[in-house]
């Protein structure tokens, strides 16, 4: 017999539910009759069961469903201890039980709560007081002073055994000095230590939560994050400037690269596939910059932007016919908008058959087609030398025999190359620009063009983006956060000099509601494509019904 307190937390709402269970094993899903109940699409009716195991509980998934103990994905079987943190979708589940028949078990698995268990601070949760920097500053350094990061020991083991050694190190610190003032936690006054010395800090919570989709840190003690299309500001810190640089630089060593004074902007990702970006003085006034764009690691598919409403099933419909049959498509849109994400979700419609070659700045894109080849551009070094540009990379997969090339984005010289790639067999190929409309996209990508340094008539380089390009999809991200494909644009012909373009659907905006929520509707224009047309002299009978209704 065992009563279990179960603490569920929404991390969609920062809701924080308690149950209490006296009978295992127990279902959890989406679905009634579950004993543990949590409503998310991205949850099974019958997602996984939870039973017993001597002083452990035990997370058997349903069908291979994904769960996580303490960030590690698992789709079978998992051990869970207490304090052990499950998560399901947007849900975080935390177990609490009495050991039966007077069972203890041991001191060391009652204190050692790894970092990964640890969440984002409230809203309400004060900033950290003074003190207790004063505090922190102290017993990092002491840390640093005693625990070479770069010694031969220490330099194979992996980050959760990193950890292990850093707080024990740590522990036998603070137990030779005095005791910690009152009101300081030992033990997240350990986790916020470790974390900065072997980790990122006080932002790995926030890297942690899913519903954060953005990062922004504006120096030590000015944190941002973006949580459902809204920005908000972060309660917690950086202990000082030093702990900021030294998490830039855990981020980018890996990868080969270097951020000081000779070089302060760097690009780089996280292990997980987050973009990062990082300004340091002199060019940033403020102090180190540090600013980064998750990705959702979960494969989402068309009907997940039916579902959040970015699309309507039809135009989803649209464009992946429009994939399937290798139109050249560009996606416009602003900085945040998504154009990223729906150039992921388009690159599923490729068939598994066709050679594809990613190209991008620094890699992002998660296809999963098995005749991949991902490249990725490399900077100059130190010496200023053996830098691969972008626009390397495009000439260079020209020579590897791909059916698509995927630009990650084009912002320069390499636009010319695209177009041209796209005008010698390479139909079907994709890329994102930054544009406010399908007719600004084609007006940067003639400045683009004249960015490669080649003389190129102006008459000459829109020839070449008439023919290349099919389809200009807009992404746009409105001011409640909401993200929405509000234009589908066929690309024509070339007509007294100007480029004619033919929107296909749309989003209409009718105003906003009191919580400065976005209103509209999606709908067809009543014009049908010129792809159509193509489609039929291949032989196809594509539905144009859907060009002359409104959209649901």
């Amino acid at each position: 017999m065992i009563t279990l307190q179960v603490s569920i937390e929404d991390s969609r709402t920062n809701v924080l539910r308690e149950l209490q269970i006296t009978e295992l094993p127990v279902t959890i899903g989406s679905k009634l009759p579950a004993d543990i109940h949590l409503k998310s699409w991205r949850i099974s009716g019958k997602h996984c069961t939870l039973g017993r195991a001597e002083h452990q509980l035990v997370v058997h998934a349903i069908n291979e469903a994904r769960c996580a103990v303490n960030d590690r994905v698992f789709n079978d079987a998992c051990t869970i201890d207490k304090q052990d943190v499950l998560t399901i979708g947007p849900y975080s589940l935390r177990f609490d039980w009495e050991e039966p028949h007077g069972h203890q078990r041991p001191s060391h698995m009652m204190n050692a709560v790894s970092e990964a268990q640890q969440h984002p601070l409230p809203a309400s949760q004060s900033l950290p007081s003074p003190l207790y920097l004063t505090w922190q500053n102290q017993y990092r350094q002491a840390l640093l002073d005693t625990f070479d990061l770069k010694r031969n020991d220490i330099d194979h083991l992996d980050d959760h055994a990193l950890r292990q050694r850093a707080r024990t190190q740590l522990e036998s610190l603070i137990s030779q000095q005095a005791d910690l003032p009152t009101g300081i936690n030992q033990q997240q006054f350990i986790n916020d230590i470790v974390a900065e010395v072997v980790g990122l800090g006080p932002i790995e919570a926030l890297i942690r939560n899913p519903e954060v989709t953005e990062i922004m840190v504006n120096g030590p003690d000015n944190i941002f994050y973006e949580q459902r299309g809204k920005l908000s500001k972060s309660n917690v810190t950086f202990s000082n400037v030093d702990a900021l640089m030294a998490a830039i630089e855990r981020i980018v060593q890996p990868l080969g690269r270097r951020i000081d004074e000779s070089s302060p902007m760097v690009d780089a990702r996280l292990p997980d596939g987050s973009r990062v970006n990082a300004v340091i003085p002199p060019l940033s006034l403020s102090g180190p910059s540090l600013t980064i764009r998750k990705f959702s690691q979960e494969r989402l598919g068309i009907s997940d932007l039916v579902a959040f409403n970015a699309v309507s099933q039809d135009m989803g419909a649209f464009l992946q016919a429009i994939v399937r049959y290798k139109s050249n498509i560009i996606i416009s849109g602003g900085t945040g908008s998504g154009k990223t994400t729906l150039l992921n979700i388009l690159s599923t419609f490729i068939p598994d058959h066709e050679r594809i070659i990613t190209i991008e700045d620094a890699a992002e894109l998660m296809l999963h087609q098995p005749n991949l080849v991902s490249l990725e551009s490399r900077p100059s070094n130190a010496e200023g030398k053996g830098q691969i540009a972008i626009r390397d990379l495009v000439r260079n997969s020209l020579r590897m025999r791909p059916d698509r090339i995927v630009i990650g984005e084009c912002r320069g010289g390499e636009a010319l190359d695209m177009l041209q790639a796209m005008n010698t067999g390479h139909a079907g190929s994709l890329s994102t620009a930054h544009a406010n409309t399908p007719r600004d996209c084609l007006s940067r990508i003639e400045i683009m063009v004249m960015m490669s340094g080649m003389e190129i008539p102006i008459s000459a380089i829109r020839e070449q983006a008439a023919s290349a390009i099919d389809f200009i999809i807009q992404q746009t991200r409105f001011p409640c956060g909401q993200r929405k494909i509000t234009s589908i644009t066929e690309v024509g012909g070339l007509e007294q000099g100007v480029i004619q373009l033919t929107e296909i659907f749309n989003f209409e905006t009718t105003g906003f509601s009191e919580l400065g929520v976005v209103q509209g509707r999606f709908s067809a224009t009543g014009i049908i494509p010129d792809f159509i047309e193509h489609q039929r002299k291949q032989g196809l009978n594509p539905d144009t019904a859907l060009f002359s209704r409104d959209l649901p």
